[in-house]
């Protein structure tokens, strides 16, 4: 049997398993899910959606053409990608994830970025914002905004030095499209592709927290010998529910996790990203990768800056 073969094999048992722990307590999953869409709608829902729907409709204009152009030459110089995309990729650092992938996206179809630079900008705007790693995991889960300011900018740091470093092999800038009449249809689209984003979105939420649920209810999170090592892997599922597992110990060990598990995303902001990236020809695996390496870097950075502020 060849290994895509057994992969199959393998995902289908997997997903059986589960349709057979959800029938065996259809109430309990159900909660779970419940607790996952309450988690979009009150911290997710707010935050994502209107950054969304903005990004979509300024990249849609041609003033956003002009601005590339003229940013074109020093943003293709520090990120190495086109003026468009060094502008999405600032954008993606403002909004969160997972505008970023969605502007690569648009970006690629709309012709603004060439197809060799489509990998790098979206590991490069594979980030979280500053309304969910400074309000929400700094200022509510470890009651401190600097904890919240020091793991948004290791984070940021842990995104970006792996290219500014080592990938800077492309010189000069791809040209941009000098930009057309406004489509007539930009709102209509940008308001339906933002709401079909953000559902996608709560839906990865909820199904990764009934995931969730079920490790918990086979045991293996009584099975972890370390403090920190529940809170890791329910990251790696859902970012929000490791980061406030670990925000039991504020310590800068657990703001360094906290860091890692958001520069990653986890497996629920992976398959998040996998809906916009994929149509954009960008390969999972060696991005997942790459976000591994960017988690490493980050966590090494929040580290040392929280052991000296905190």
């Amino acid at each position: 049997m060849s290994s895509a073969k057994k992969a199959t094999v393998f995902l289908s048992v997997l997903i059986l398993c589960a349709m057979a722990l959800f029938l065996s307590d259809p109430a309990r999953y159900a909660a779970s899910v419940f607790r996952g869409i309450s988690l979009w709608a009150v911290n997710v829902l707010p935050a994502t959606f209107p950054f969304l729907f903005f990004t979509a409709i300024l990249t849609g204009l041609p003033a956003y053409s002009a601005f590339a152009r003229r940013l074109a030459r020093p943003l293709g110089k520090f990120f190495g990608v086109t003026g468009a995309g060094g502008c999405a990729a600032l954008l993606a650092a403002l909004s969160g994830y997972p505008v970023g992938a969605r502007m690569t996206l648009d970006l690629y179809h709309g012709g603004s970025l060439p197809r060799e630079e489509t990998f790098r900008l979206a590991c490069i705007a594979s980030v979280s914002g500053p309304v969910f790693l400074v309000g929400t995991v700094g200022g509510i889960m470890y009651q401190s905004a600097a904890a919240g300011w020091a793991m948004f900018c290791s984070h940021l740091a842990g995104a970006w030095l792996p290219f500014l470093c080592f990938g800077r092999k492309r010189r000069g800038v791809s040209p941009l499209p000098s930009g057309g009449k406004t489509d007539p249809a930009l709102l209509y689209n940008s308001l339906y592709g933002s709401v079909i984003s953000v559902l996608c979105v709560g839906g990865a939420i909820a199904v990764f927290s009934c995931f969730e649920e079920m490790l918990a209810a086979v045991g293996l999170f009584r099975l972890l010998p370390l403090p920190y090592a529940e809170g890791i892997v329910r990251g790696l599922l859902e970012m929000t529910g490791g980061c406030a597992a670990l925000s039991a110990c504020k310590t800068p060990l657990s703001c360094a996790c906290s860091c890692a598990l958001v520069t990653f995303g986890g497996l629920c902001v992976l398959c998040q990203q996998a809906a916009f990236l994929t149509r954009a020809g960008v390969k999972m695996l060696p991005f997942a990768g790459v976000k591994l390496l960017q988690a490493a870097v980050a966590f090494l950075l929040c580290w040392g800056i929280c052991a000296a502020v905190m």
